[in-house]
């Protein structure tokens, strides 16, 4: 029986900004620029979100009343071009999750972001979990180039 493929999500953002800058404030301010209001964990009591620097390292959020969710694990850290990391935010490390990578690629003065979001095979509904992301990566995309031009 042959494994079906989903289609990871492409989707990249240029920004005007060295990739030394476009990588930290991917991942050294994460908290500012993501739209917790909309996508976290613990809705109206999110604190914050943060990346752990290197590979092993959580990406996590935090409620206002202290407690954490891992959103995912760092696999790849490679400053200032490449960022890979699982992808499970609200789900226990040890269930399915997805793969997410961006590559930080100088282009002239600005540095184009390219964002991969891989793996939906291993999650119950592959399709409908891909296609919700395809619509919500760019505008978590736009507000990180508005951070990373700001």
């Amino acid at each position: 029986m042959a494994v079906e493929t989903v289609a990871p999500v492409l989707r990249s953002v240029t920004v005007e900004c060295t990739p030394e800058h476009a990588f930290r404030v991917f991942t050294e301010q994460v908290g500012e620029w993501w739209p917790l209001e909309k996508y976290s964990i613990y809705g109206e009591e999110v604190a914050g979100a943060w990346f752990e620097p290197g590979a092993g390292g959580r990406i996590v959020e935090r409620s206002k009343a202290g407690d954490e969710s891992d959103w995912g694990e760092i696999l790849v850290w490679e400053p200032p071009t490449r960022v890979a990391f699982t992808w499970h935010p609200g789900s226990a490390p040890d269930e399915p999750s997805t793969e997410v990578e961006l590559r930080f690629v100088a282009v002239g003065d600005a540095t184009r972001v390219e964002l991969e979001h891989r793996g939906w095979e291993a999650l119950a509904t592959p399709e409908e979990t891909r296609n919700s992301y395809d619509q919500g990566w760019p505008g978590v995309l736009e507000r990180y180039a508005a951070a990373a031009t700001a």
